[in-house]
């Protein structure tokens, strides 16, 4: 019995085709797209992201990752919208804005890497 090669594997298993993608742009997670946020106040709270990212859609997951020995935020956070268009919009409106005194940076979390063929 042979197993496949390295290439072949990878050619087989590596995408699905989606009706109307084009192979570019963000990755859908299981539930929603997922934003990344960096650059936080190391004092901001959930409730903070909520009020600020609320307004795009529904908020489906978030995650605010603190500093275990501190208790404060570590400077990022991963937002998930149900929709492209409500993180999309998210990113459009608040990349580069100023979020509890600090300038944020708002960006797809997972993105489709470039095809090199």
């Amino acid at each position: 019995m042979t197993t496949p090669s390295r290439s072949q594997s990878q050619s087989t298993y590596s995408q699905l085709q989606v009706e109307g993608d084009l192979g570019i742009g963000p990755l859908k997670s299981i539930e929603g797209y997922i934003i990344c946020i960096t650059g936080i106040h190391e004092e901001a709270q959930d409730e903070d992201i909520f009020d600020a990212f609320g307004g795009f859609g529904a908020i489906k997951n978030l995650h605010l990752n603190l500093d275990r020995r501190t208790g404060f935020a570590k400077g990022y956070a991963l937002l998930e919208y149900e929709t492209m268009k409500e993180a999309k919009e998210a990113i459009e409106s608040m990349k580069g804005s100023e979020f509890l005194g600090k300038v944020i940076n708002v960006d797809w979390a997972f993105k489709r890497p470039k095809r090199s063929y």
